[in-house]
């Protein structure tokens, strides 16, 4: 007989909370045909085999032990995949998430919700001892969320859900696994509204371990987000990596006027190419450069990141792309407006300098974005998210 849930507990690093909170769970949904199963990605700490000893006592406790796969979405859709119940419960196994709510949650599918969200923000949920910073930062991503997309719950970033079995299945196979946000991911891809129900719950604080957040968080939730909007048209990668570019101009220019106000000469070379060298143009780039390769070393190529000392060879094959880049910039620019327009009989007017100028960034982009994705992060071992 099919039990009627089945609790997902995505773990990495947990030894220390996960008997209680398998503890609880199993008080709660006593008298009722459950399954609970750990998805652990082989943490160091033995989580695990914490596990192991915990399913020997309890036959209703699960375990799957990933050895080569990581991340938190992947490992509730791995979860899903071989769940047996006929509703899904997700929760943390830090013993943030309140699992006495868990019955709500349940009641609200039986009553014909599609998902039942445990939420911070709505009916009395709260973000417990959050401080502000943090707090901030949770209801920016949730406003940014509901700008860009047509979710309109009080809290999508949630992690503390239960989902019906035939929902799962019916949009399962759409889900980025590698996205922030399991919920998110979900909600963002049904091809209609699903109904959806909020149970608010106090986030509890971990008394345990560490947390997960780190700077990979604010980059996967950005990649989620733009990928399930803009995702059918552009990759959320190159996006981020022409942000990064956006924010690149900008320190450009700061460096420019800084070496402007701060009175540094030009210098005269005295070779024919180059007779006078821009200093304060050539400390602008320079800036813009570095400023680049870390945003993009951390934010857009996070996964494939350099660290430490190898992170200078980055830099450098980054300078080399980027030397390209304007040599790129410059070519198409004196093809299209010294070559093209007189051809064509148009005014070499400012408007049309512009343009091309124009034209000509968005293709060098295109060439750095290319040769960075597959030449200066390419080799480098993925990391955990």
């Amino acid at each position: 007989m099919r039990p009627k849930i089945s609790v997902l507990l995505p773990t990495y690093n947990e030894a220390e909370n996960i008997e209680k909170c398998i503890s609880g769970v199993s008080q709660i949904f006593k008298g009722l045909e459950y399954e609970i199963i750990v998805i652990d990605d082989n943490s160091p700490d033995n989580t695990w085999s914490v596990v192991e000893k915990l399913k020997d006592q309890n036959p209703k406790v699960k375990l799957i032990r990933r050895m080569t796969e990581k991340g938190l979405s992947s490992a509730i859709v791995s979860g899903m995949s071989v769940a047996e119940g006929e509703n899904f419960l997700v929760m943390d196994s830090d013993l943030q998430h309140d699992e006495s709510v868990l019955p709500q949650m349940l009641k609200s599918l039986e009553e014909g919700a599609d998902v039942a969200v445990g939420t911070r923000y709505a009916n009395g949920g709260s973000t417990g001892k959050w401080n502000f910073i943090r707090k901030s930062l949770s209801v920016a991503a949730n406003t940014f969320t509901k700008l860009l997309l047509p979710i309109r719950i009080s809290d999508p970033m949630s992690g503390f859900f239960a989902i019906k079995r035939e929902v799962f299945f019916k949009y399962g196979y759409k889900i980025n696994p590698i996205g922030f946000k399991i919920l998110l991911e979900i909600l963002g891809r049904a091809e209609k509204g699903l109904k959806v129900a909020e149970i608010p719950f106090y986030f509890r604080t971990r008394l345990h371990g560490e947390t997960k957040i780190n700077n990979s968080i604010a980059r996967s939730f950005l990649m989620t987000v733009l990928d399930l909007r803009f995702g059918k048209w552009i990759s959320s990668t190159f996006l981020i990596y022409s942000l990064v570019g956006i924010s690149g101009v900008i320190v450009n220019l700061l460096g420019f006027i800084l070496f402007e106000n701060l009175g540094v000469k030009d210098l005269e070379t005295g070779i024919g190419i180059l007779p006078i060298f821009p200093s304060s143009v050539f400390f602008g780039i320079e800036l813009s450069i570095i400023s680049n390769f870390i945003l993009n070393n951390y934010f857009t190529f996070y996964e494939t990141r350099y660290e430490k000392w190898s992170a200078i060879r980055g830099f450098i094959i980054f300078s080399g792309v980027s030397a390209l880049g304007i040599f790129v910039q410059l070519g198409i620019f004196q093809l299209l407006f010294y070559k093209i327009l007189p051809r064509l009989g148009m005014p070499q007017n400012f408007e049309l300098r512009l343009l091309c100028d124009l034209s000509a960034i968005l293709i060098a982009m295109f060439t750095n974005y290319f040769l960075n994705s597959n030449l200066t992060w390419m080799s480098q071992t993925k990391k955990r998210m």
